[in-house]
C-alpha cells in the first residue's frame, strides 16, 4: 500500500503563508484520492480537505475555505496544501491521507496516513 511523507511545516507568523508537501510511494498515487487532515494540541482529528484521483474536483472544510489550496501533480507522487493568511487557530500537526475509495470529500474514507508535520502559527 502507499506511504506517505509529510514535509514543510514550520513556525510562521499570523497573516503568512506556508506550503505543505506529502511524498507518496509503494504504490501508484494517481490510483488514490488525497486528503489533508490537522489535530491541534486536545482536540481531536480534523478532516481539511480531500482531493479526487486527478485532482479535478476538491472539497475543504469551511474553517479553511478561501484561505487554503489543495493540489497534487500525479507525475511527481506529490500532495500539496498551501495555507495563506494564517491564523493561531491554524496551528496543529498536519496530516497527509490516502484512500482507495471514490470518497475523497468524507474524512472516515481515509485509510493511510503520514506521521504529520507541525505547523505553528505565533499571534
Amino acid at each position: 500500500h502507499v506511504q506517505l511523507v509529510e514535509s514543510g511545516g514550520g513556525l510562521v507568523q499570523a497573516g503568512d503563508s506556508l506550503r505543505l508537501s506529502c511524498a507518496a510511494t509503494g504504490s501508484t498515487f494517481s490510483a488514490y484520492a488525497m486528503g489533508w487532515f490537522r489535530q491541534a494540541p486536545g482536540k481531536e482529528r480534523e478532516f481539511v480537505g480531500g482531493i479526487s484521483l486527478t485532482g479535478i474536483s476538491v472539497f475543504y472544510t469551511n474553517s479553511i475555505k478561501g484561505r487554503f489550496t489543495i493540489s497534487r501533480v500525479n507525475a511527481k507522487n506529490t500532495l500539496y496544501l498551501q495555507m495563506n493568511s494564517l491564523k493561531p487557530e491554524d496551528t496543529a500537526v498536519y496530516y497527509c491521507a490516502a484512500t482507495d475509495s471514490d470518497n475523497f470529500y468524507s474524512g472516515p474514507s481515509y485509510n493511510y496516513w503520514g506521521q504529520g508535520t507541525q505547523v505553528t502559527v505565533s499571534a
